[in-house]
């Protein structure tokens, strides 16, 4: 398989065409190990060449809206488009009003070396605090005045988004986690999706790295191996698809698979989210470009009806999480709520 054939693209609205495939930076913030930041730096050149051209970051990943704000100050930086989102603190929730919005806005466009945002993907951590959908109308307002090209949203569930669409929010684009563990977008969002036009980002791909030959065959690991963010959270992902030996199984089948096409494992995975109604892109997070033609191998990839048929019976046999998107991870109590950090505009 030719790891250069061009990625493909998707044309979210009329002069708005995005690469399927986008790096994300999450593994840019420092939580998953110490980053070599002129190698950084260095790798994003390779990415905008190989033609993913869209990075995704966020206002709370630390240093990163400035990092990719720095490339696009280089000749190389200059085609790059970014996804950014507006996070305000669980702490600050009840206090976010449009002057907020504005700061946090004008913070990011400096940042990002940027006279309008390409996208920002709007979060609000409680349900049970009143307000997100007049914050959301606060940045519609700045990408009326121009500040912001598209609005999108993050880790709302289907009834919350819904509202927003309702109240005249133009959301574009959804970012939730979608992967062969995890299908919950399947459960109401993508039908929203059918009927209102809004587009799936899908992150959790890859499992933040479980999605690879390296953990095929390998044993279970143990709590204290896991050494960064991505793989405390996306083990739970596991635990709660059936556990270690149905992850292996479905590893064992993927690398199947991939032999035939003549792939890794990782793009077999990836492009399955992409064959998901009303999914737009999937995010790939990357530190550098060590993967970088793992990745690219995913756009010369079909998934033929054997290959469909095998991965729908193994996934008919474990439905994964339940529930809308997003759900557990909104119960702070409980085991994907505990590990999360909501104050990381304080950090």
């Amino acid at each position: 398989m030719d790891s250069r054939r061009a990625v493909e693209t998707f044309e979210l609205a009329p002069g708005w065409r995005i690469p399927r495939l986008i790096r994300g930076g999450w593994q840019l913030a420092g939580g998953h190990g110490a980053v070599e930041r002129e190698r950084a730096l260095a790798d994003m050149t390779a990415f905008v060449a190989a033609g993913i051209d869209v990075f995704d970051c966020a206002d709370i990943y630390t240093g990163v809206e400035q990092m990719i704000g720095d490339f696009r100050a280089t000749p190389a930086g200059r085609a790059l488009r970014v996804h950014t989102k507006f996070v305000p603190d669980l702490d600050a929730l009840a206090r976010v009003d449009a002057a907020y919005v504005r700061r946090t806005v004008t913070r990011s466009l400096q940042r990002l070396n940027a006279e309008r945002l390409d996208l920002v993907q709007f979060h609000w951590w409680d349900y049970a605090v009143p307000g997100l959908v007049e914050v959301a109308q606060h940045l519609t307002a700045l990408q009326r005045e121009g500040l912001i090209a598209h609005l999108g949203g993050t880790n709302f569930d289907s009834l919350h988004s819904a509202q927003m669409i309702d109240a005249g929010v133009p959301l574009a684009t959804m970012q939730v986690q979608y992967s062969l563990l995890d299908r919950r977008p399947a459960n109401g969002l993508a039908a929203l999706c059918a009927r209102s036009g809004m587009k799936l980002l899908c992150y959790g791909t890859l499992a933040g790295g479980f999605f690879g030959e390296r953990w095929l065959g390998a044993a279970e690991p143990e709590p204290t191996t896991l050494t960064n963010r991505s793989l405390i959270k996306y083990k739970l992902v596991i635990d709660d698809f059936g556990g270690w030996a149905a992850f292996q199984t479905l590893l064992v089948l993927l690398a199947r698979i991939g032999g035939r096409h003549g792939v890794p494992l990782s793009a077999v995975a990836t492009r399955w989210v992409l064959e998901q109604p009303q999914v737009a892109a999937a995010i790939v997070g990357a530190r550098y470009a060590d993967h970088l033609p793992a990745l690219l191998s995913v756009s010369g990839l079909r998934l033929d009806a054997d290959d469909l048929a095998a991965i729908d019976a193994l996934l008919a046999q474990h439905p994964g999480p339940a529930g809308d998107t997003y759900t557990l991870e909104r119960d702070r109590e409980g085991r994907h709520g505990r590990i999360m950090k909501y104050n990381l505009n304080q950090a």
